[in-house]
């Protein structure tokens, strides 16, 4: 879904909340979680269309950027799943598409003969210090909050993680 046109004259999702109180109860939950939703939509367009030249989607920009925050410029295919926190099918179809682009390539790796690594291409690493500029000049879509407020909601949403398992909470 992509951003409407010109903004509707009300906010829906205040005006699902009066509702939803009304009919079923406290609607602070569902407003943060429609919001979350909404905004990560709109996010999402937004990258899309800053990562469009770069023929990526923001996935595939995640674990370019992944790969090239390593060491080496590759990690084994299981490593990418894990810190994406995605499905293994997920991560194949991610490097599958990147390879086929040139921005990858496949190895075995030498520490686990049944194992591939993703290794990042010179053309890969490329696209990601371009794009990478291209995203920070909007900054990465959040120019409506100011520092602060982006670390406040970041622990926010960090708290909601953690709790769900993401990871072990120091």
């Amino acid at each position: 879904m992509s951003e409407p046109a010109a903004g509707l004259p009300f906010d829906p999702i205040e005006r699902a909340g009066d509702i939803w109180t009304r009919r079923y109860g406290p609607a602070d939950a569902m407003r943060v979680a429609t919001s979350v939703m909404r905004v990560q939509q709109i996010l999402l367009a937004r990258y899309d269309a800053v990562l469009k030249p770069y023929k990526i989607t923001f996935s595939r920009y995640e674990a370019l950027v992944l790969l090239d925050f390593s060491r080496a410029g590759a990690l084994p295919l299981k490593v990418i799943g894990e810190r994406l926190q995605v499905h293994p099918t997920s991560v194949t179809n991610i490097i599958d598409r990147l390879v086929a682009a040139g921005l990858v390539d496949r190895r075995r790796n030498p520490d686990d003969g049944r194992g591939v690594l993703a290794v990042l291409t010179d053309a890969g690493r490329e696209v990601v210090r371009e794009a990478t500029r291209d995203l920070m000049a909007i900054d990465f879509g959040l120019s409506a909050l100011a520092a602060a407020d982006r670390e406040l909601l970041f622990d926010r949403l960090r708290s909601v993680r953690s709790a769900a398992g993401d990871f072990i909470a120091d």
